[in-house]
């Protein structure tokens, strides 16, 4: 156990001192801003903080003083101390990434009021003087030897930040967009995401509605859509159709839901004489990026298939697999869910699981590495599979969780993007294209995901076209 101890003024001696070296963090910076409510943006905005001369740190040095109060406090004199005053004079910046190094040393004592004066200095990595003060305090006159206290832990997440690393690592395999059939954009949400879409080089939107009620959206968003096309129809019914028909001519390769349910979407797509059908069963993943998980998450099926055969699972793990290699994972872990993590003949969930894993033994199911019947923490947490005594290469560590049916993936999806603010992209595979399912309730970060996750998957059936015509 560490303690904290304190000097006393009897003990301390002119020249005696203490030192902290730290390095400033960004974490640091937001979590000051977001105690103070300093939102300087040479503090808290990168893109204002490359555009300035230098970016300064709190108040041009408010960090180093705060960490001179912890050493007077903790170290020296310790706990027991009485703050009196401090004069500071700031030298120069501190900058995201400097390490810095705080001292304090006594140079007089005032035995009748117990007082210390201290003289103060903090040098950056390059011995340079950042900070240089005098503090004065009431040193403690009782020893105090107390163990330390473990402080909370405080998460930080940036869900902006996390949002634009995934699309850097989209752009950075500099695929062009792809032609994406929008159907019935006309709320300004849905089409002011397709027009940034566009803007961003992922897809190039084909609006497929009403033209007169796309045009008043845009005109009541303040956005520009004339470098778009616009396939007019009569209705929402008539721009489904519309879509569907342009995807099996091969003239758009995506589709992208707007202002229609998923049903007038789905029900059409899975037609077998005038859908998208392929000889794969069609299956939707919701793919999540969620802060308090390590890796994307991928949780199927959650939209298409209610309650799913054996023989439908397969191919709903296969789909998922497939996505997850062309995201970049090349033997993606593969949880089968099931409310217990025996199997019970009584819980059909546990028998396919079961099925399943074996089917993938046997080379019916391939890419992947799978283990169930997995509850949900086994499957995520390292520390409930210990704990239960479950060891496998899955457990605790899932790329992908294969749900029982469509409502517990649906509810778990959402408590996710609800719940732990997970950025939530979402794809239907199987079909001739990709096609996203995207919600009214999505957000810009949601849709633009799941218009990168059309791009890639849209890349994926181009080249397996080249090759079968190779072939």
């Amino acid at each position: 156990m560490e303690y904290i101890e304190n000097r006393t003024f009897d003990e301390i001696n002119v020249g005696d001192g203490a030192r902290l070296v730290r390095t400033l963090t960004e974490q640091d910076i937001t979590l000051f801003a977001v105690m103070s409510g300093d939102i300087n943006p040479a503090h808290v905005d990168p893109e204002y903080a490359k555009s300035s001369r230098f970016r300064e740190v709190i108040g041009h040095g408010m960090w180093s003083g705060a960490l001179i109060s912890t050493v007077l406090g903790t170290e020296f004199p310790g706990p027991g101390t009485i703050y009196l005053g401090q004069d500071l004079r700031f030298r120069r910046p501190v900058k995201v990434g400097d390490t810095v190094t705080i001292t304090v040393q006594a140079t007089e004592k005032d035995a009748s009021k117990g007082k210390v004066v201290l003289k103060t200095e903090c040098l950056n990595q390059d011995g340079e003087v950042v900070v240089t003060g005098i503090a004065e305090v009431i040193a403690p006159r009782e020893k105090v030897r107390r163990a330390k206290v473990d402080l909370p832990e405080i998460r930080f997440d940036d869900r902006e930040a996390r949002f634009r690393d995934v699309m850097a690592r989209v752009k950075a395999r500099h695929l062009s967009p792809v032609d994406t059939a929008i159907i019935a954009p006309t709320d300004i949400q849905c089409l002011t995401s397709a027009v940034e879409a566009a803007r961003e080089g992922i897809i190039v939107p084909v609006l497929i509605g009403p033209e007169t009620r796309i045009r008043e959206a845009a005109e009541v968003g303040g956005l520009d859509i004339a470098g778009l096309r616009i396939v007019p129809t009569a209705n929402n019914r008539e721009a489904v159709a519309m879509a569907i028909h342009l995807a099996r001519e091969g003239r758009v390769e995506g589709i992208m839901k707007g202002c229609i349910t998923a049903e007038e979407l789905v029900v059409p797509v899975v037609s077998a004489t005038r859908g998208l059908r392929t000889d794969r069963r069609i299956s939707h993943v919701h793919v999540l990026d969620v802060p308090t998980y390590p890796k994307p998450l991928f949780i199927t099926d959650t939209m298409v298939n209610i309650a799913p055969t054996l023989d439908a699972k397969r191919d709903i793990c296969q789909n998922a697999i497939d996505l997850a290699h062309s995201l970049g994972i090349p033997a993606p872990k593969v949880a089968i869910l099931a409310a217990v993590e025996t199997i019970n003949p009584k819980m059909p969930a546990t028998i396919d699981a079961a099925t399943l894993c074996k089917m993938a033994e046997r080379g019916q199911i391939t890419g992947g590495i799978l283990d169930g019947p997995l509850t949900f923490d086994h499957a995520v947490s390292l520390k409930a599979a210990e704990t239960t005594g479950i060891r496998s290469a899955v457990a605790g560590q899932a790329d992908i969780l294969v749900v029982p049916d469509l409502e517990s993936g649906n509810m778990i999806a959402k408590q996710l993007a609800y719940l732990a603010d997970a950025v939530s992209a979402g794809i239907v595979l199987g079909a001739k294209v990709p096609i996203a399912l995207t919600s009214r309730t999505d957000d810009r970060h949601s849709w633009l995901a799941s218009a990168m996750l059309v791009l890639l998957v849209a890349h994926v059936h181009r080249r397996a076209a080249v090759g079968t015509m190779a072939a």
